[in-house]
């Protein structure tokens, strides 16, 4: 995953009202902890901040009024209406040290015909180096006959990484197309029976 510079500028003002302030200027209040450091209140460009955190698990080279900062988008805050940022707060890394994050699971082929897919994960939680976090885990359904099921153990992860989800949980089901519609079909007329009922 590539590395996203930023250069941000300390915050000297606190509280909703500076807040505001930052966002109508178009910058984002954000908060840089970890490591057992005090927390860094900074301002960081709205445009830049918005693009980086369109790429999931971001690794942000950031650069604090010349001091350079590796960190890692840890809780995003956007406005429930407009879906802007509000506020970022930011994890502090070393390069070579272990995370551990959320990975988006990514399903690739075409499993056998008449099944169908079922996403059970959306995500792994793994353990990886910051700055190879990969950006997607695909799991492979080719050829998959219906009745599989792909546990979160059974998925290859890139190198280095480390699963933490548990091994266990099922990740992917394959079902068979005419199984699904008659227990659609079954659903829909328990449905309509308590309807007249």
């Amino acid at each position: 995953m590539s590395e996203v510079k930023i250069t941000a500028a300390k915050r000297t003002e606190f509280g909703k009202g500076a807040a505001r302030r930052l966002r109508r200027a178009h910058q984002v209040p954000a908060v840089i902890y970890g490591h057992g450091t005090d927390p860094v209140h900074v301002a960081l460009p709205g445009h830049a901040t918005m693009l980086a955190l369109k790429q999931h698990n971001a690794l942000i080279d950031l650069d604090v009024e010349g001091t350079p900062l590796l960190v890692l988008p840890k809780a995003v805050q956007r406005d429930a209406v407009k879906g802007f940022i509000e506020h970022v707060d930011l994890l502090l890394v070393r390069r070579g040290e272990k995370v551990t994050v959320d990975v988006s699971l990514h399903i690739t082929g075409t499993p056998a015909s008449g099944t169908l897919v079922t996403s059970e994960l959306s995500s792994l939680t793994v353990e990886v180096e910051a700055t190879h976090i990969p950006s997607q885990i695909e799991v492979s359904v080719e050829g998959a006959a219906a009745g599989t099921r792909i546990h979160a153990g059974d998925i290859v992860l890139p190198e280095g990484a480390v699963l933490i989800t548990d091994a266990d949980a099922a990740a992917v089901n394959i079902s068979s197309a005419s199984e699904d519609s008659s227990a659609d079909a079954a659903a829909e007329v328990a449905g309509s029976a308590d309807a007249e009922a």
